[in-house]
């Protein structure tokens, strides 16, 4: 979905495919026709972009196969989607039953992070469309903070990292003319947890085509405030590169009974989700929602609690749990709502559908397009009443 910013430039709406898990490009190809062609009919929509995540052997099958890039294009033409944005946070196994702490391997001190992210860029610069001249992609912060914190090499390693990957960005947009630029994405519990602890090596690397991208799920665990967050990047000269539109789960007293049963009920096995809450001696956490609520948990319940679990947009959790929207909503006019917008690729990334509490997961395909096309809509309202204008 495309939207006229009101000084003129475009601004890119997509949903992130990582909510529909394909590790081989069959599977890429299958998904487009299954699930994200639906949801742009839902939408009565002629165009619709998607953020196209791709597993490690779905990218070196396209990296090695001009035919099958190609093919993949023209797919895309068919089914009347677009891409300007990768997600390359994951690597593989996204569809694994346990992902948990795996999808941070391989990190940005391994070259495999490096190859498959210089994979990434020049298949996006293959796929955007031929009238956008700039893709993003969206990459881990660094490494999960253990053992990278504690081991003296591995910031100059993954600097050196960024740096090389810095170089073939450019001398790709001289190859192609299409500009892609790369965002690091602080999440909690890696070594880049907050927009804070981006500056420093964001700054180090000093490159414009690498910069951040700003997950509003992310940022509201982290209690962060979405204008001192932006305000900082803008005086570090840290550019967004692209914003993920997410919301986390939200416990105002989570040392009631009822409320630690609500939260259980979204503590699952599948993917890992932090923890946090700010008491009066700065930011306390968990690595997962199960931890926090384990007897014994080192958590204090006297604060309220916010879980990274990406909540549906549209459909937040029944009381006493809330989600953070109002977080979203802040950020959202920060980056869009002024004079001339802070990021132009926005991407909807709710991926844990299938994670839910059984009651409230989708039973269908139909159903979960439903759900991702209502996900859209709230977001194309937000943008809107922002002053944007909906193009065709």
């Amino acid at each position: 979905m495309r939207f006229r910013h009101p000084d003129g430039s475009t601004v890119h709406l997509a949903y992130c495919t990582n909510v529909h898990p394909a590790e081989t490009l069959d599977g890429v190809r299958a998904q487009l026709r299954e699930h994200c062609e639906p949801v742009r009919r839902r939408l009565g929509r002629d165009r619709l972009g998607i953020g196209l995540w791709l597993a490690r052997d779905a990218a070196r099958a396209l990296s090695t196969d001009p035919a099958a890039l190609r093919a993949l294009r023209a797919e895309l033409d068919r089914c009347g989607l677009e891409v300007v944005t990768l997600n390359g946070f994951p690597y593989e196994g996204f569809g694994a039953d346990e992902v948990k702490y795996r999808v941070y391997r391989p990190d940005w001190t391994d070259p495999a992070r490096l190859s498959h992210t210089t994979d990434l860029a020049r298949l996006l610069a293959a796929l955007v469309p031929d009238d956008v001249t700039e893709g993003t992609i969206s990459t881990l912060p660094f490494a999960w903070r253990t053992p990278y914190d504690q081991d003296p090499e591995a910031a100059p390693a993954a600097r050196r990292a960024f740096t090389t990957l810095a170089g073939r960005l450019d001398a790709l947009a001289e190859t192609t003319g299409k500009s892609i630029r790369i965002g690091v994405e602080p999440e909690p519990g890696c070594t880049v947890e907050t927009t804070a602890d981006a500056l420093a090596p964001l700054t180090a690397i000093g490159h414009p085509r690498i910069g951040l991208c700003l997950d509003t799920c992310h940022l509201a665990t982290s209690f962060e405030d979405p204008g001192t967050a932006l305000d900082a990047l803008a005086a570090a000269g840290v550019p967004v590169v692209k914003a993920q539109l997410s919301a986390a789960l939200h416990a105002e007293h989570p040392h009631l009974p009822e409320v630690r049963s609500a939260l259980a009920a979204f503590a699952e096995p599948r993917f890992l989700h932090q923890t946090r809450t700010r008491t009066a001696a700065g930011l306390r956490g968990a690595d997962d929602l199960a931890e926090a609520l384990a007897p014994g948990s080192p958590l204090p319940d006297g604060t309220p609690w916010r879980a990274h679990f990406h909540v549906p947009l549209h459909a937040p959790p029944e009381p006493p749990l809330t989600s953070t929207l109002p977080v979203l909503r802040a950020a959202l006019a920060r980056l869009v709502g002024g004079p001339a917008p802070l990021t132009r690729h926005l991407e909807v990334e709710t991926y844990t559908w299938q994670a839910l509490p059984e009651a409230l997961r989708p039973r269908s395909r139909s159903r979960l397009a439903e759900g991702i096309a209502a996900e859209l809509t709230l977001a194309r309202d937000l943008l809107t009443d922002l002053g944007l204008k909906e193009l065709p």
